[in-house]
């Protein structure tokens, strides 16, 4: 191929490595339930960014960065919804692990946190578009290829997270003190949140 994979992959890589909600909630989630619910999530996210690379191969980038609108919708449902999980977190901080998130619930929680992110579909009008070659008549096809080589490198780059973060569980997460580092995880999605309102503003 006579287009840049090679520059697109170690883009996509150094974006996946900087902090953002995926790392932290993934994080956060895997020290308060555990390896398993962690790669269920990551799995949702997967899942997440592939349909919005999907949608956005088809227009829908173009349209959330065109109508301002929609944009806004996204943002404000995305900030929502992980204020909504930091305090489903907080509640349940007390709450014996069997009754922590299933895996189902991590799945769908992370898939539509992905959904809602109006970042998830900048990312495809805005980084993306750079590596594409407009001289070919194939240029949803080379969409599509490099929104799935994204997609494979985000979930390898999540799941080293979550298995790096449940080896660390034993030491952060037990003993008497178990409750209130469930709540500073709660509270660090909180933070994560606030962080997204203020990095998100167009």
């Amino acid at each position: 191929m006579d287009w840049p994979l090679a520059e697109f992959a170690a883009t996509s890589l150094l974006i996946e490595l900087t902090p953002g909600p995926n790392m932290a909630y993934l994080a956060a989630l895997t020290l308060s339930d555990g390896r398993r619910v962690g790669l269920a999530a990551v799995a949702g996210v997967c899942a997440g960014l592939g349909l919005v690379g999907i949608l956005c191969a088809f227009g829908l980038a173009a349209l959330i960065d065109g109508v301002p609108l929609l944009y806004g919708l996204l943002r404000y449902a995305g900030i929502a919804f992980l204020l909504y999980l930091a305090w489903d977190a907080w509640s349940s901080a007390a709450k014996p692990a069997e009754e922590s998130v299933g895996l189902g619930t991590a799945f769908w929680r992370a898939m539509l946190t992905n959904v809602l992110n109006p970042k998830s579909a900048l990312f495809y009008v805005s980084v993306l578009p750079l590596f594409l070659d407009r001289g070919r008549p194939d240029v949803t096809a080379q969409t599509l290829l490099l929104a799935g080589l994204y997609v494979s490198i985000a979930t390898t780059v999540h799941a080293i997270i979550v298995l790096f973060a449940d080896r660390l569980r034993p030491y952060l997460v037990s003993g008497p003190h178990e409750t209130v580092i469930r709540r500073v995880l709660a509270a660090s999605l909180g933070v994560v949140a606030i962080w997204l309102f203020f990095g998100t503003r167009r």
